[in-house]
């Protein structure tokens, strides 16, 4: 699924990936709703916290 994108992604590549506006990604970092870390000014996203992210929404929808 993610096997185009780099490891480490952008909030905008993010976005990208979830189909949300970019808003709405800085929105989700400030709520820790998905993992990041944040190196001086930069905010970057390991693609496995988008995986993890995904994989979460998909168990709650189910219950």
């Amino acid at each position: 699924m993610l096997d185009n994108y780099p490891d480490v992604l952008t909030p905008s590549q993010t976005a990208e990936i979830l189909r949300i506006g970019l808003n709405s990604m800085y929105r989700m970092i400030n709520k820790s709703e998905i993992g990041f870390k944040r190196i001086g000014t930069k905010i970057i996203i390991p693609k496995c916290c988008v995986t993890d992210y995904l994989q979460s929404a998909r168990q709650s929808y189910k219950s």
